[in-house]
């Protein structure tokens, strides 16, 4: 059962946080329907700060080896890139470049974790990277920029007479 809480970081209001099993107290984003339908994926801020991100693999997703497909590690990280910048980010972002390494496969059932950082924070960019492993063992690597996004203001309708 998950229900909407008050975010512990400046999300939006389509924040759900879980209430009961192995994710209780962590919390996903209910605002883009690729991430929800691929999910679900988690994140959560331990009491040093640090932000924390996992998910338990189902068989959605694996491939036809039965492990789990590259462009899921890919998704995940890309999740993964803005709950650890959220912080700084604080407002829409956009992803602006994606590097990665798979390094090891993984099975249904098994949990991946992440761990990553922050590793510069500019004017209107944020630089992050991170490793994905499952029981410690490294699966895949990754970094990436994400850009802030500047809400447009939009012009006034021009009044026809």
């Amino acid at each position: 059962m998950t229900t909407a809480t008050p975010p512990i970081l400046p999300f939006p209001s389509h924040v759900v946080t879980a209430t009961e099993g192995e994710f209780a107290g962590w919390t996903t984003w209910t605002r883009d329907s690729f991430e929800s339908n691929n999910g679900p994926f988690w994140h959560k801020v331990e009491p040093d700060g640090k932000v924390r991100c996992a998910f338990r693999v189902e068989k959605k997703h694996l491939n036809g080896l039965r492990t789990v497909h590259g462009g899921c590690y890919m998704t995940f990280a890309d999740y993964c890139l803005f709950a650890l910048a959220s912080r700084e980010l604080q407002g829409p972002g956009i992803t602006v470049s994606f590097g990665c390494e798979f390094l090891d496969a993984a099975r249904e059932g098994e949990r991946i974790d992440c761990d990553g950082e922050m590793t510069r924070i500019g004017g209107s960019l944020i630089f992050l990277r991170g490793i994905l492993t499952s029981a410690e063992r490294p699966l895949f690597t990754f970094s990436g920029t994400i850009k802030r996004v500047k809400k447009k203001e939009r012009p006034l309708a021009a009044v026809h007479p």
